[in-house]
């Protein structure tokens, strides 16, 4: 049976944009490519709020987080960790060989700028990275009030975002905020399938990036800039999922923005007044996260065995990440799922669970 994905992604792709990705495939040196791409970046653009250079990579977002890390420091990275995902930014850095201080916090809690503020006062730092939406717990952090205090009293520190699994789900302002990079990959909150990551970067970063020794190839934003006023990209990019990306920014567009964070805002509050009811929610209730919650186990269920019976009914949710994995379930409200969709999970789970 069809499942229909309320995970964390990938997400569910709806028919009409899985059709779009089955459009004849173009050369990506044509200028049928070029009409595409110059089509759908003052796309990304108006998603993003910024006039700074919206780059497409064909990539997992991990790759262009390796990519960013590479092209951001001379002297060190401040990584500050809230779970999974956050910790990622570090590992990529050391593995790379970018010198970075991690600083953490207990899982299901948010990184504050008076953290960050104690951390880059520690050292002599000029970047930073940060996950906006930590999917591995279910936290939103406070990133543009974070961003406001490093443009304050730390100007020259690039301020990198993970926003993965809040892009097209969350506002984000990012000329506003004053934000160096953002990536997502488009299996979450853009509903397309996997394949693709979307990075805004700004010129100071670009001009940072010309600096930085050994800041790679394939990532290198100097090198998609060589393609970038020809509306290309410096390697052959994945011309179906841009196709889908295109038809699926029109019908963003089109729907509105501010309708869309009301929605994914509406489906969060459903599902965690669900959680509290039933289970708990486990992290800061200060800092949910409008596309993922993550319900604390408190009644004991076997998620795996949950899974198994909503797959029988056509759905499938995720299990705790990591070492959260049995003792927390995530619920993921994002992409093109709708107050209805969330509603019916929430019905089949009470009724499997003979929950009351």
């Amino acid at each position: 049976m069809y499942k229909k994905l309320f995970t964390p992604g990938p997400t569910h792709v709806r028919e009409s944009i899985l059709d779009a990705q089955a459009a004849p495939i173009i050369h990506h040196r044509s200028q049928e490519y070029a009409e595409l791409h110059g089509a759908v970046t003052p796309k990304l653009q108006k998603l993003l709020y910024t006039q700074q250079r919206v780059y497409l990579f064909t990539t997992s977002s991990t790759g262009v987080m390796e990519g960013s890390v590479r092209q951001a420091s001379n002297k060190k990275v401040l990584s500050p960790i809230c779970g999974a995902f956050s910790k990622r930014w570090h590992q990529i850095a050391k593995a790379n060989g970018v010198a970075s201080d991690p600083i953490e916090v207990p899982m299901g809690q948010a990184i504050t700028p008076e953290m960050v503020d104690e951390g880059l006062a520690q050292g002599d730092y000029d970047a930073i990275t940060l996950v906006m939406n930590e999917t591995s717990t279910g936290v939103l952090n406070p990133v543009a009030e974070i961003a406001a205090l490093i443009h304050e009293k730390y100007p020259d520190v690039l301020i990198l975002v993970d926003a993965v699994s809040c892009m097209a789900g969350a506002k984000i302002e990012f000329d506003a905020w004053g934000l160096d990079v953002c990536l997502a990959g488009v299996q979450k909150c853009f509903a397309l399938p996997p394949g693709l990551t979307i990075c805004a970067v700004s010129d100071r970063a670009r001009e940072r990036a010309k600096a930085v020794e050994h800041s790679g190839y394939y990532f290198s934003y100097a090198e998609m800039d060589k393609k970038y006023p020809k509306n290309q990209t410096r390697s052959t990019p994945a011309i179906s999922i841009i196709q889908a990306l295109n038809a699926q920014m029109d019908d963003i567009l089109e729907a509105g923005l501010e309708s869309r964070w009301q929605r994914h805002k509406e489906m969060a509050a459903y599902v965690q007044d669900w959680a509290r009811e039933y289970f708990g929610l486990y992290s800061d209730e200060q800092y949910l996260s409008p596309t993922v919650t993550n319900v604390e186990n408190t009644r004991n269920i076997s998620v795996v065995e949950l899974n198994e019976e909503l797959a029988k009914r056509g759905a499938m949710i995720s299990n705790g990440y990591g070492s959260l994995k049995e003792t927390c379930f995530r619920i993921a409200h994002m992409g093109d799922l709708t107050l209805d969709d969330v509603k019916w999970l929430t019905d089949q789970i009470e009724e499997i669970l003979d929950l009351s």
